[in-house]
C-alpha cells in the first residue's frame, strides 16, 4: 500500500499498517522461499545492438494445461542450454506474476509464491522487438512443468494444483479473500463494471463449491451517465457473500460482485502456497520499469486536491534511442474500419501504443486529422488540436487547420474537408486513402469525379448510403452537399488544380500527423479552450478516463492514459490537465477518451482490462526504427 494514500478515505491503508496486516494474518511468514531463486542471476542476458543470441522458435500464442492466450513467446540458445521466455507483460496477466519497479531493463524483479516480499525473484530478460522476454525457464523447472511447440503455439504443461480452502478477512474497508494451494499455479483476472472473474488453475474441494453457489450480479443504483464512469455518490457496502465459486474441468472460476467503484488486487505467496485476492477500491500497482534503453513503464497516484487518480504512462526518449512513432490504423485497405488496440499493436509489431483520434462508432469513419509519411489519409476539422511529428524526433502540438482549395481556369472553391466523416454543407474531397470506393453520407450528393486533374463526370446520387462510386487512383471524387451552385462551373472537360496549406504552416513540414483535442497545455500553461474547438457542452462537462498524448522537457514524449479516480469516477478535461502538468508536461494533447482510452506495451494493454476496452479506428505505434 502506498503512504500516499494514507489520507484518501477509509478504504486505504498506510504502509504500515498493511505490513502489520500481512504478518498478523500469516500471509508473509518471514522465512525465505526455498521454492525459487529470490537473488540476482550472477550472469544476466545483457542485449545490446551488437549482441546476437541465436533465436530457435518464436510464436504468439501460449497454452496452460490446454487453455489458450494470445502471448508471445520465444526460445533461444545460450551455449548448450535452450531458454525459454514469454513476454513480460503476458506473463503478468496469464501466469500472475507481478512485475516490480526496475531500472535495469535486462533483468526483472518479480513477485510470485515469495514469503518475503522484500526478496522478489529476479527473472532475466531478452528484447527481440516488438516484445520484451521474461526468462522463465528456471521457474518452469521448479514448477515441474513440460514444455511442447505445436506450430505457432508454446504449450506449458504442470500437474494440477489443488485449492484445499478458502477464508475471508475484513480490515478498514478491505475485504480479502485467501485460497490455501498444495502448489503454485496459475491465475488470470478479468473485470467489468461490478464483476471480476478469477480463472485459477486448479481443482477445488468439493465441499467449497458446495459452499459458494452463485450469486445474482449485484447493480447499484447510479444514474449518473458519465461514460466508463465507476463512482458512487455514497460509500458502497460489501455483501456478506460476495462471491462464488464453479469448477471447470481443471480451472476454479472464482467469480467475485463488486460494490460500484472497487476492484482487486491479486498476488501470491508461500509457505503454504496461497492466493490472496484483496477488493477494494485503490487497485493500481505503482511501479517504475525500464523496459528497455529510452522507453520507461510508469504507474502512480497523482493528487489533486483530496482526490486520487490512477495513472499510467509510457515515458519515451525519440532522439537518444532508435524508437519512432507511426499513426496506426484499423483497416489496411481503407478509412474505414475499427479494431481493439490490442489488436492493432500486435498486427503491426508495435512495440507501444496509445489510442488517438475521434471517429463514428456507427460508420467506422474517422472525424480528424490523419497524416502519413507526408501523404495526407483524412483532413483536421474545426481546428481542432493535433500532433504532428518526424522522423528526427521533432514534434508540434497546436490547433490545426488544413485549407484546400479547387482552382479551375475561372474559379476557385474552397474545399472543406478530405476524407473525412464530418457533414456540413459545401465540398468535400475523396482519394483513393479513403478506400475503392466512396458511399454517399447524406442524401442527394452531387458526385464530381476527377481524373488527370480533369473533370470526367458529374451525377446526382439518390439518399444516403445507396450509391457506392469508384474512387479513380489518378484522382479524386469532389461531393457537393446542400449546395449544387458549384456543380454549374465543374462540368465534363474543365481542368482543375488543388492548392493545398496548413495553419499554422509548420505542420506542413511534418510527415505524420494525427488530430484529436482539444489541446490542454503549451509551454506548461493550461490552455484548454473547448469551445474553440467547438466540443459539445456535455462533453467539455464529462468526467471520463483520458488519453494524451504530451511533451517532456529533453525531448522525450509521454503517452498517459488516466482512469477513475480511488472511489469516484473519471477526470474533467482540467482535472487532466493538471495531471499532466505534475506529470511534467510542456505540451499536451487530449485524445479520444471514455472507453476507447487504451495503453498498450509488448503484446497487451497495461491501463485496462481488455473486456472494458473499445474498439478504435486510428491509434498512434512506437516502433524500432529500421536501419536505413
Amino acid at each position: 500500500m502506498r503512504e500516499n494514500l494514507i489520507l484518501i478515505s477509509q478504504f486505504s491503508l498506510s504502509s504500515l499498517v498493511v505490513s502489520l496486516l500481512y504478518y498478523s494474518f500469516s500471509l508473509f511468514p518471514p522465512q525465505t522461499s526455498q521454492a525459487f531463486s529470490n537473488t540476482p542471476s550472477a550472469e544476466p542476458i545483457f542485449v545490446s545492438d551488437t549482441t546476437i543470441i541465436p533465436t530457435q522458435q518464436r510464436g504468439k500464442e501460449i497454452s496452460i494445461n490446454g487453455k489458450k492466450f494470445i502471448v508471445a513467446w520465444s526460445q533461444w540458445k545460450e551455449g548448450t542450454t535452450t531458454h525459454t521466455g514469454i513476454s513480460d507483460i503476458g506473463a503478468s496477466t496469464t501466469l500472475g506474476i507481478e512485475l516490480l519497479s526496475t531500472n535495469n531493463p535486462n533483468q526483472q524483479p518479480v513477485y510470485w509464491y515469495l514469503a518475503n516480499p522484500n526478496q522478489p525473484i529476479y527473472l532475466n530478460t531478452k528484447f527481440l522487438a516488438p516484445y520484451r522476454y521474461l526468462d522463465i525457464t528456471q521457474l518452469i523447472q521448479q514448477m515441474g512443468a513440460e514444455l511442447n511447440i505445436v506450430g505457432d503455439t508454446l504449450q506449458i504443461n504442470y500437474p494440477t494444483a489443488q485449492v484445499n480452502d478458502l477464508y475471508t478477512l475484513q480490515e478498514n474497508g478491505i475485504q480479502r479473500l485467501v485460497l490455501s494451494l498444495d502448489r503454485p499455479t496459475t491465475w488470470q483476472i478479468s473485470q467489468v463494471k461490478n464483476e471480476a472473474t478469477l480463472n485459477i488453475e486448479g481443482i477445488t474441494d468439493p465441499t467449497l463449491i458446495a459452499q459458494y453457489q452463485p450469486q445474482p450480479i449485484i447493480t447499484e443504483n447510479n444514474t449518473n451517465i458519465d461514460e466508463d464512469d465507476l463512482g458512487s455518490a455514497t460509500t458502497p457496502k460489501i455483501p456478506p457473500q460476495l462471491f462464488s465459486l464453479t469448477q471447470n474441468g481443471t480451472t476454479t472460476q472464482l467469480k467475485l460482485n463488486l460494490p460500484t467503484a472497487y476492484g482487486i488486487q491479486a498476488y501470491t505467496i508461500s509457505n503454504p502456497n496461497r492466493l490472496i485476492i484483496d477488493i477494494r477500491p485503490d487497485t493500481l500497482r505503482e511501479k517504475e520499469i525500464t523496459w528497455q534503453n529510452g522507453l520507461t513503464f510508469h504507474q502512480r497516484y497523482v493528487k489533486l486536491q483530496q482526490d486520487y487518480f490512477p495513472v499510467t504512462w509510457l515515458e519515451i526518449d525519440l532522439r537518444s534511442s532508435k524508437l519512432t512513432l507511426k499513426p496506426l490504423t484499423g483497416n489496411k485497405t481503407s478509412l474505414t474500419g475499427i479494431l481493439p488496440l490490442a489488436t492493432m499493436g500486435r498486427d503491426t509489431e508495435a512495440i507501444a501504443a496509445i489510442n488517438a483520434g475521434f471517429f463514428n462508432r456507427n460508420n467506422q469513419l474517422p472525424l480528424g486529422a490523419i497524416r502519413v509519411d507526408g501523404k495526407w489519409y483524412s483532413s483536421p476539422i474545426l481546428n481542432r488540436g493535433a500532433i504532428a511529428w518526424n522522423n528526427q524526433g521533432q514534434i508540434k502540438i497546436d490547433r490545426l487547420t488544413l485549407q484546400e482549395n479547387l482552382i479551375t481556369p475561372n474559379q476557385q472553391f474552397t474545399i472543406n474537408f478530405l476524407n473525412s466523416a464530418y457533414l456540413e454543407t459545401g465540398i468535400a474531397r475523396y482519394t483513393s486513402e479513403w478506400g475503392n470506393n466512396y458511399t454517399t453520407l447524406t442524401d442527394k450528393e452531387t458526385i464530381i469525379t476527377v481524373e488527370n486533374n480533369q473533370i470526367t463526370a458529374q451525377y446526382k446520387a439518390n439518399l444516403a448510403g445507396l450509391d457506392s462510386i469508384p474512387i479513380p487512383k489518378n484522382g479524386y471524387l469532389l461531393i457537393l452537399r446542400k449546395d449544387d451552385t458549384p456543380a454549374t462551373f465543374l462540368t465534363q472537360g474543365t481542368t482543375v488544380k488543388i492548392n493545398r496549406s496548413t495553419l499554422p504552416r509548420e505542420f506542413d513540414s511534418y510527415s505524420n500527423i494525427i488530430g484529436a483535442g482539444p489541446l490542454l497545455l503549451q509551454n506548461r500553461r493550461i490552455v484548454l479552450n473547448p469551445d474553440a474547438e467547438k466540443f459539445s457542452k456535455p462533453f467539455q462537462q464529462q468526467s471520463a478516463s483520458r488519453s494524451s498524448i504530451a511533451t517532456l522537457s529533453s525531448d522525450r514524449i509521454i503517452l498517459v492514459a488516466v482512469h477513475n479516480r480511488v472511489a469516484g469516477k473519471g477526470a474533467t478535461l482540467k482535472e487532466f490537465a493538471q495531471i499532466l502538468q505534475q506529470l511534467g508536461a510542456v505540451n499536451a494533447l487530449n485524445l479520444d477518451g471514455g472507453s476507447s482510452t487504451s495503453l498498450y506495451l509488448g503484446g497487451n494493454l497495461i491501463d485496462r482490462y481488455p473486456q472494458t476496452a473499445a474498439r478504435v479506428h486510428n491509434g498512434i505505434g512506437l516502433f524500432l526504427k529500421t536501419s536505413p
